[in-house]
């Protein structure tokens, strides 16, 4: 049996340079070993060909909201009932991995039986076919130390978990911001483990435009991301890598450590993660951020009086 399984909802091939870099996540991937199988999910233009191609499994059956786009809880969903593996790890398919990927999901099996894997990636400019030929780590590896510059603590593009996690998501757009800071907020909200990955496993993203999103307009400012929040549940449920709990050392789980900053971090989020309450957690946040609270008050009332 496979030990996880590699999912991914990719953009239309249609453009040239995103064409490359999926073919070249796709053959990354597979280059991984026996030990991964890996899963691709949606209807996109040139997503059946480039399976067949490659001799990847394919699902095109996912659900998508009015606007044609993917929703997340249809390709999570179709990724645990189509995998036999005890470990899921959804990925944006613009992203390289080396083989400390597997090596690490071997270790975190012996440490928690729920928690999510996360981390920062290194971005790096990619612009031509990648040969996945014997020696592609070292050679990757290698490119990464010279060319590339570590991405910042914001946003997510990577999320490894056990099967049993994360069986109900909300209907959130695929390729939109928001999603993958609830589930942040998710596994906190769980009491699991969130565990930073960004020192034991090597994550490559491959740089691009955006001009395959509506408008050319970066994925943040799209209005789907307004509606991820909205379902969400709000603001408060934007969580980051500042908010793991957890990094792996030596195989070994250990506690994330802790300044000024992160332990009143803590102190604000903990009416929300642990009393799970909405509006403690509303609260905290006003006493702790009082200007960007009454920003957001104004804005709802506005919002709202222009209902009327």
């Amino acid at each position: 049996m496979d030990l996880l399984t590699l999912f991914t909802a990719p953009k239309p091939f249609t453009d040239p340079h995103i064409r490359i870099i999926q073919r070249n996540t796709l053959k990354n991937w597979l280059a991984l070993g026996d030990a991964v199988d890996v899963i691709v999910i949606g209807d996109e233009p040139g997503i059946a060909e480039t399976c067949k191609e490659l001799g990847i499994r394919h699902i095109p059956d996912v659900r998508c909201n009015d606007l044609g786009t993917p929703l997340i809880s249809s390709i999570f969903g179709l990724a645990r009932e189509k995998s036999s593996s005890p470990y899921l790890v959804y990925s944006n398919a613009d992203i390289l991995f080396l083989p400390d990927l597997v090596h690490t999901v071997r270790a975190l099996e012996k440490v928690k039986d729920r928690f999510l894997a996360i981390g920062q990636r290194w971005d790096l400019d990619v612009d031509s076919p990648i040969d996945f030929a014997n020696g592609w780590d070292d050679e990757l590896a290698q490119r990464v130390r010279e060319q590339a510059q570590l991405h910042g603590q914001t946003g997510s593009d990577y999320f490894i978990y056990p099967k049993a996690c994360f069986t109900h998501i909300p209907d959130f757009a695929v390729g939109r911001a928001g999603w993958d800071n609830w589930m942040i907020y998710h596994a906190r909200w769980q009491n699991w483990p969130v565990i930073d990955l960004t020192q034991t496993v090597t994550v490559v993203h491959q740089n691009h435009d955006y001009a395959h999103l509506p408008g050319g307009i970066i994925h943040f400012r799209q209005p789907e991301t307004d509606q991820n929040v909205r379902i969400g549940g709000g603001r408060r449920t934007i969580f980051t890598l500042e908010d793991a709990t957890h990094y792996l050392q030596d195989d070994k789980l250990q506690k994330a450590p802790r300044n000024w900053r992160s332990f009143w971090r803590e102190v604000e989020i903990f009416p929300l993660v642990r009393l799970h309450s909405r509006l403690l957690g509303w609260f905290a946040f006003a006493f702790f951020h009082p200007v960007r609270a009454f920003r957001e008050v104004r804005g709802w009332l506005a919002y709202k009086l222009g209902q009327l």
